[in-house]
């Protein structure tokens, strides 16, 4: 039995409003009578919970409850923290021409798979082979649902039950959300072969697990983290003259060229395709600047062999990032058009002066100050990269930067932004958007003055 709940809390319980009259309150041009109900019917029942529960303090603005309950979970939001792929804010932000494509891919119907000359069936990976065959130099390609999809298809495909894929154990590697190498091989029904030692594998290690029946090399590119000091690895040309396929999961993928400056430590996908890989796997959604998606690129046998394994139909691709990836390739066409017009490659490689203006703009229109900053390429990509530049100080420093950093999450639209040395720190490179300095602006006056 339960025990009724003391007279207060009876109190404070037969003062809240009825949903009717918290509906009416919430009407209005967002919301209509039916969605106001709703909203109010679930703020009573969460705060009624929360009565019970022995909640104190002040009462809460149960309108204002109503209508953030109204409000969709999924928002835009500013990138103030300096980290260009931000995986909690979705990593790359599309290029206008990748947008526009989602959009013009959403608004009706479109020949995902249909060939339009024959009036037949097609293929989904069509729309985007060609332009990762022209741009990788590879016979084939194809697209499944983000970079993991395409490392664990490579391997069932290629591998799986009754065969094995030797892998060295520098590269038994973990990346966000406990996705682990070893998992991916067991998940693909193979079994896993280990060679060499965590920071020194050599070709012949690879030999001798040939020579003893392996049947796949992978090798796996230290994304997030690197090995210094006493290491060897194996370049992917010997690893391919080896004689056995190969696959070579880069994680991000560099498309880009001319960028030496920025990219060295990323091993770009021209340079495995020309060196044999069977298959080659990246992510659409990093480096690239595009939308998620896995991609492999490969031989004409390699990739045939992935598109009729049973995995390709569960981890196919949909069609707005399917349109979205077309759009962001058919720019690396062009390799300046692509390094103004990808976001990632434009914040990447962004000039000093520009991001110093951008700074002053932004400390000028909040009364900030311009300090030296250092960003981050992010996304489990370039962990060592270093990109220094002005970022501005905002508010007051030590307990209150929290609050104010909560503050600014709670704007509409939400900015993010990063504590450095106690205080809040706003990086003008990753607001690159138009008009998201002027927003961020808006949100750190607001912030500022408690509105």
């Amino acid at each position: 039995m339960t025990d009724a709940p003391d007279p207060a809390v009876r109190e404070r319980l037969r003062a809240l409003p009825a949903v009717d009259q918290l509906a009416a309150a919430v009407t209005g041009p967002a919301a209509t009578p039916v969605e106001a109900t709703a909203a109010a019917r679930a703020v009573l029942d969460a705060r009624r919970d929360e009565l019970l529960a022995g909640a104190d303090g002040p009462e809460p603005d149960l309108v204002a409850r109503a209508r953030a309950h109204l409000r969709p979970s999924l928002r835009r939001v500013l990138n103030g923290t300096g980290v260009v792929i931000h995986t909690n804010l979705g990593r790359a932000p599309l290029a206008g021409a990748a947008a526009d494509a989602v959009a013009d891919a959403a608004h009706g119907y479109m020949n995902l798979e249909l060939d339009l000359a024959t009036g037949r069936r097609g293929a989904r990976d069509a729309h985007v082979a060609q332009l990762l065959v022209e741009l990788t130099g590879a016979q084939d390609a194809m697209v499944v649902n983000n970079g993991a999809a395409a490392t664990l298809l490579a391997a069932a495909a290629l591998a799986g039950p009754g065969r094995s894929i030797v892998v060295s154990r520098g590269q038994l590697v973990e990346i966000g959300g406990g996705f682990r190498v070893p998992d991916v091989v067991a998940q693909a029904g193979a079994q896993l072969v280990e060679v060499g030692t965590t920071n020194r594998t050599r070709a012949a290690d690879f030999r001798a697990a040939l020579d003893a029946g392996a049947d796949v090399v992978l090798r796996v590119h230290q994304s997030n983290f690197r090995t210094v000091g006493f290491v060897e690895d194996v370049p992917i040309a010997e690893l391919t003259a080896l004689g056995a396929p190969v696959i070579d999961d880069l994680g991000s993928g560099v498309l880009a060229g001319g960028l030496d400056d920025v990219l060295a430590d990323e091993p770009p996908v021209r340079t495995s395709v020309a060196a044999g890989a069977a298959l080659v796997c990246f992510s659409g959604d990093k480096l690239l600047g595009g939308p998620q998606a896995g991609i492999l690129v490969g031989t004409r046998e390699a990739i045939t062999t992935c598109r009729r394994h049973p995995l390709a139909r569960a981890l196919r691709v949909g069609r707005l990032p399917l349109a979205a990836l077309a759009a962001t390739l058919a720019l690396y066409r062009d390799p300046e058009r692509a390094r103004a017009d990808i976001p990632v490659l434009a914040m990447l490689t962004a000039a000093p002066d520009a991001l110093l203006a951008r700074a002053r703009q932004l400390a000028g229109a909040t009364g900030g100050d311009v300090v030296d900053a250092v960003a981050r390429a992010g996304g489990g990509a370039l962990p060592l990269l270093e990109l220094h530049g002005p970022a501005v100080a905002v508010g007051p420093d030590g307990a209150g930067a929290h609050d104010l950093a909560a503050r600014l999450r709670a704007h509409d639209p939400p900015l993010l932004a990063r504590i450095t040395d106690g205080r809040v720190t706003v990086d003008p490179r990753t607001l690159h958007g138009d008009g998201e300095l002027e927003q961020a602006a808006a949100a750190i006056s607001a912030a500022l003055s408690g509105s």
